[in-house]
């Protein structure tokens, strides 16, 4: 299977370290390929003790923007897919500071996620918050927000729930709004790009394309 990703080297702090053998047990949604798709798709309520709608953040790097949204959302639910661990570990140390309750990991790939975990109709929106933006021209095929991915996570949403991504790389904004368009299910809720979402807190990788004077282009797309 071509892997969307690569684990790359950082450091993993005492701090992250510690967080992530104290709350990995609490927090971190066990992945096991030796089941069949219909016997490991997740159970929302059952894994947050409520019926809240769920947010599924893909690749959320370090984690403080998730954390930031989870606490000011504390009526929603909200599953990070990461398989950096040193983000993992800051995320779940942001979790025990911050006393949030509402927010899930799974420490795997997302394309597999998305097809044998998620159910159906199960979330209320998708947030890609730049995600990887594989740059080279033979890599563009690495690149998560392309069909036939875009269909599978389509199919998770709840009528009416909403994708939104947000990247720095002109090329691949233009690419993946050309892909999210032509996903069956999803409508632009814009004519081309978002505008910004206020609620969105600014991540460190957007602060660094915008120090290298990138633009900062949003994409936003409803289920149908």
């Amino acid at each position: 299977m071509l892997k969307s990703y690569v684990i790359r080297s950082g450091r993993f702090t005492d701090a992250q370290k510690k967080a992530y053998d104290s709350s990995a047990e609490k927090y971190i949604i066990p992945f096991s390929g030796e089941y069949s798709p219909s016997e490991i798709k997740l159970d929302f309520t059952e894994i947050f003790a409520n019926n809240s709608n769920v947010t599924l953040e893909i690749g959320f790097g370090m984690g403080i923007a998730t954390a930031e949204i989870a606490q000011a959302n504390p009526e929603k639910n909200y599953l990070g897919i990461e398989v950096h661990r040193p983000g993992i570990g800051r995320l779940l140390w942001e979790i025990e500071k911050r006393g949030l309750s509402n927010i899930r990991i799974i420490e795997y790939d997302a394309a597999v996620i998305a097809e044998k975990m998620i159910p159906a109709f199960s979330l209320e929106a998708i947030h890609l918050f730049f995600p990887d933006p594989w740059p080279k021209k033979r890599h563009h095929k690495r690149r998560l927000v392309q069909r036939p991915f875009t269909e599978t996570l389509a199919k998770c949403l709840k009528p009416q729930g909403y994708l939104y991504m947000v990247t720095d790389w002109e090329d691949y904004a233009l690419h993946a709004l050309d892909e999210l368009t032509a996903t069956a299910g999803l409508r632009n809720a814009y004519e081309g790009f978002a505008a910004p979402q206020n609620w969105r807190p600014v991540t460190k990788f957007e602060k660094k394309g915008l120090s290298k004077d990138h633009k900062i282009s949003e994409l936003y797309f409803v289920k149908v």
